[in-house]
């Protein structure tokens, strides 16, 4: 693809462009080999991507391996443990216990930027174009003063999410299932904060989710690209009328792709010089969306097939992420029973491994 906004200010050599500074991108440069000549680019705009900033128990336990400490300032108000589950087809409801940490998505993204090595050198700009070039690859990116740059390196990594630039222009034949996130913040009008998760067949084949940070209610959800906004609003109105979720007008709201494997076939981690991470991979989880703990876990495997020497990258990440894909469609299994609406209410009516509240 071919850039013709603007002259090129400069074009710099590397051995590795990475794109997208998410937990994947930022992650993947903090474990480069020493020596190794990279360029991470940040093309964040405006707000962050639709996330519910829930840390599951496998993020935690994939940051742990680094024996890393979570700063304080990164967490917010409500500590909850326990998830509020609602099927809105059959008006049922369950409370299961969860550990999760609540934190400020944005600021937990900026302080995996902060462990990154000042020899990887890192730059806000939004990739515009990207092409095969004498052996490597040049990318062409907007800083956000509006100047031009371009990077050539010998190897280009797509960390850069569902809707990867990098993946569309080189694997452009690749598909996965996709659907458009929606997510909305209030001002919290309930009186006891609470987290949620819920199905609706009517709206969604997929989930929605609410969480309470700082005083605010967050709202979201994942629903078929087609007519997804409607579905969105039809879905608060009936958990206002059925469930008394109080929404109000919104603060803002966001919006961005997001995947869904259900094959061998919805993996792609790259060729030709070329590595996919984390959700750009389509390393997701199909039966709770979570990606944070996946796109750390392929960033580790693409770092050890650096480890372990330029020859045969591609068999090695290859290699190194076998159990992750394993794994993924592995959780294909919970989707009956937590999308298939009648086993869905077998288990919310047996009662299994929920808990019942004990209200003074």
């Amino acid at each position: 693809m071919e850039s013709t906004a603007g002259d090129i200010r400069s074009r710099q050599d590397y051995d590795i462009v990475i794109v997208g500074a998410g937990p994947a991108g930022s992650t993947f440069a903090r474990l480069l080999p020493s020596g190794v000549r990279a360029l991470l680019l940040d093309g964040r705009g405006g707000r962050g991507k639709p996330c519910g900033g829930l840390l599951a128990p496998d993020a935690q336990k994939a940051l742990a391996r680094f024996d890393l400490t979570l700063p304080r300032e990164i967490l917010v108000d409500p500590q909850i443990f326990a998830v509020r589950t609602i099927d809105l087809g059959c008006g049922l409801e369950r409370y299961y216990q969860r550990c999760y940490l609540n934190l400020d998505r944005e600021k937990f993204d900026a302080w995996l930027r902060s462990l990154v090595p000042d020899s990887v050198e890192t730059r806000r700009g939004r990739v515009c174009a990207a092409r095969r070039e004498g052996g490597g690859f040049v990318v062409e990116y907007r800083e956000a003063d509006g100047a031009l740059r371009q990077a050539a390196a010998r190897y280009l990594v797509g960390a850069d999410g569902a809707g990867s630039f990098v993946r569309r222009t080189f694997f452009p034949a690749h598909r996965v299932r996709e659907y458009v996130a929606i997510q909305q913040w209030f001002p919290e009008q309930h009186a006891n904060p609470f987290y949620s998760c819920v199905f609706d067949r009517e709206t969604t084949d997929c989930c929605s989710w609410s969480i309470s940070k700082d005083n605010r209610f967050v709202f979201g959800g994942a629903f078929a690209p087609h007519g997804c906004r409607e579905s969105f609003e039809r879905q608060k109105q009936k958990l206002a009328a059925q469930f008394g979720f109080r929404f109000g007008e919104p603060l803002f709201t966001e919006a961005c792709r997001v995947l869904r494997p259900s094959s061998p076939a919805s993996f792609c981690c790259g060729e030709d010089g070329v590595f996919l991470l984390g959700e750009a991979a389509g390393f997701i989880s199909p039966s709770s969306l979570e990606g944070i703990s996946w796109a750390i876990r392929s960033a580790v495997a693409l770092s050890r097939a650096f480890h372990a020497g330029r020859a045969h990258l591609h068999g090695v990440y290859a290699s190194q992420t076998r159990g992750l894909r394993a794994r993924l469609l592995g959780k294909r299994l919970k989707c009956p029973l937590m999308y298939q609406p009648s086993l869905r209410r077998l288990v919310l009516r047996s009662g299994i491994s929920s808990i019942d509240l004990i209200v003074p």
